[in-house]
């Protein structure tokens, strides 16, 4: 009460004070629809809030899942499971392309492809992209060599081999595989098991080959990976497909993994030192060049692959690998058949310890025949392992 007398009135939540009861409901009233509004939208807030952030992680996820689709498909595309077709519709596409540039005239279009038919329908390789004699080369030029290199192992003939139209960007592995075949068709050692394969073959035939080494049981985990299908893709192919074809074909072969480096600078001289024990063994002595009957060695590392044809050692004893590349085109090959007294033409195949440096090689090396209960045994085994790990 006031002095006067009136009546007075305070406010429950802000101690207004008021004269009049209505005023003061009225007061009130006006807090409680603050209140009430101030609650509604936070609430509406929260619940606007709470759609966004499900709309962004929506669209997170959706974008997210096309890269990995994108991602997906340029993995299929560079490893060729892609089902754009293979070595027939590349070599076909890229000759179409050369008639569009001038580069080949119709009439020669024509030609090649009759002639490339021909060899798929055979299954045999056309030979226009194969250089022989460099091996006989390189052991006349290193008998009349007298400056750095102590001794030099060369293995049995090989014929080089190079992607062509039908291959290229992809066919490193088959190419190899040809390369390893020349040789081993020159050793008596191998006729029995390649008395079906008088004849190099085609890519595509390469494909049904290893398709033919996985429906006998080999390597179930990398056929997986290929969908049990080479034959009419792009698809390629490494060190475990290499050792499959040849293990079914009773081809005594094994894989070695250089999983890390060994030496400084990420180098790999393990690698070299036992590339220098496979063609060195049993063909030491005092000779300078030694051509063994050993056959080459298919080289793997990621992205590539090479074919081992030999090794130098030098006089300051460091090592020298010998390889042909099926990315050198055979006009370049073929400069190792003419006599060079300063050898400026072997760059093209000498790597030195510091000039391989991938992070993991694989190798394929070849050492005799098996027997049908061997091949069996190690038909068994690749369902576990194929490879052995150098520490």
């Amino acid at each position: 009460d006031t002095e006067s007398g009136e009546q007075l009135y305070e406010c429950p939540m802000c101690s207004l004070t008021c004269t009049n009861i209505q005023i003061l409901e009225e007061h009130v009233d006006l807090h409680l629809e603050e209140h009430s509004f101030s609650e509604g939208g936070n609430i509406r807030d929260l619940e606007l809030a709470q759609r966004l952030q499900i709309e962004e992680d929506k669209r997170q996820r959706s974008e997210e899942e096309k890269r990995e689709r994108e991602e997906f498909k340029k993995l299929q595309r560079q490893y060729g499971l892609d089902n754009s077709g293979g070595y027939k519709k590349q070599f076909i596409k890229n000759m179409e392309r050369e008639v569009d540039r001038g580069r080949m005239q119709p009439f020669e279009y024509h030609k090649r492809k009759a002639d490339m038919m021909e060899c798929l329908a055979f299954g045999i390789d056309d030979g226009k992209t194969k250089t022989s004699g460099v091996i006989e080369a390189l052991c006349k030029y290193y008998q009349n060599e007298n400056k750095d290199v102590r001794h030099v192992w060369l293995s049995t003939g090989v014929d080089h081999f190079h992607s062509s139209l039908g291959d290229r960007g992809w066919g490193c592995g088959y190419r190899n595989f040809q390369m390893l075949l020349s040789s081993l068709l020159q050793n008596s050692l191998y006729n029995d098991c390649l008395r079906d394969t008088a004849l190099i073959p085609s890519i595509p035939k390469i494909q049904s080959m290893i398709e033919d080494a996985w429906r006998e049981g080999f390597d179930p985990h990398g056929a997986s990976h290929f969908n049990n299908r080479l034959h009419g893709s792009k698809a390629w192919i490494g060190a475990c497909e290499i050792y499959s074809l040849l293990t079914n074909l009773r081809i005594k072969c094994q894989i070695i993994d250089f999983h890390k480096p060994t030496g400084p600078m990420g180098t790999h001289p393990r690698l070299f030192e036992w590339i220098l024990r496979y063609y060195s063994t049993d063909n030491e002595g005092g000779a300078k060049v030694v051509c063994t009957s050993k056959p080459p060695v298919y080289l793997q590392h990621q992205g590539h692959s090479r074919t081992v044809v030999g090794i130098e050692e030098k006089k300051n004893k460091t090592l020298c690998l010998l390889l042909f590349d099926p990315g050198c085109p055979s006009q370049e090959m073929q400069k190792l058949l003419k006599q060079n007294s300063d050898g400026t033409n072997l760059k093209l195949l000498r790597k030195f310890v510091g000039s391989l440096k991938e992070k993991q090689y694989q190798i394929v090396a070849v050492d005799g025949v098996l027997s049908l209960e061997e091949k069996a045994a190690r038909c068994r085994a690749s369902q576990v392992l194929t490879s052995e790990k150098i520490p």
